[in-house]
């Protein structure tokens, strides 16, 4: 057996940087636009985020504290999901700055929007694919004896779907092309999915 650093997590883990994130990783970023109640634009990335269900398709994403996006679907119902990729690094990490719910981030971060067909919140328009949302649930975590953490899941249907047609290839979307950029663990790690890293594997159960 390898010489393993065994921690129980309510102890603390001794070591320089929490090794959670790192381990659960690269996860893929919720660059998530919302627009406040009396109308001003929100938009910053969530490193907890997933799809969560096919049909309908639903994909949530995590607030640590009860941010001006996590207030603004509660208030209005409605998201917008913007692929985070290479060349969107540097603005998307601008988007992330801590200030006042008056700051647009849009404008803050230099980042051209465009309208959303069916949803109130702008998209990003340099984003190669965006999801239009219609919230569905929120649900706050709690610890295993039951405490409410500071912590909410806001998830949503996705209703709309724009994708640039340079990255389909005879109706496939092409993952590899898009250079989404993932989000690892320490301070500042980041991970870009390439098209060199591709490989297939199909289920014992596929043809």
């Amino acid at each position: 057996m390898a010489d393993q650093h065994f921690y129980e997590p309510a102890n603390g883990h001794g070591l320089a940087h929490d090794p959670l994130n790192a381990i659960i990783a690269p996860r893929p970023i919720g660059w998530v636009s919302t627009i406040s109640a009396n109308g001003v634009r929100n938009l910053a990335p969530y490193s907890f985020f997933t799809l969560f269900n096919y049909r309908p398709p639903i994909i949530g994403f995590s607030s640590i504290g009860w941010k001006d996006n996590a207030a603004n679907i509660a208030a209005t119902g409605e998201f917008v999901w913007n692929l985070a990729t290479r060349p969107l690094a540097d603005v998307m990490n601008t988007s992330s700055a801590m200030v006042g719910p008056e700051v647009d981030e849009f404008d803050l971060a230099g980042i051209a929007a465009l309208p959303s067909r069916l949803v109130k919140p702008d998209r990003v328009a340099a984003s190669p694919v965006q999801f239009e949302c219609r919230a569905t649930q929120t649900l706050r975590l709690e610890s295993k004896e039951r405490r409410a953490l500071d912590t909410w899941v806001m998830f949503g249907e996705v209703i709309g779907v724009h994708i640039d047609r340079a990255l389909l290839e005879d109706g496939v979307y092409q993952t590899g092309r898009a250079r989404a950029i993932l989000r690892g663990g320490g301070p500042a790690d980041y991970f870009e999915v390439g098209e060199d890293n591709l490989f297939k594997m199909f289920r014992p159960d596929q043809p």
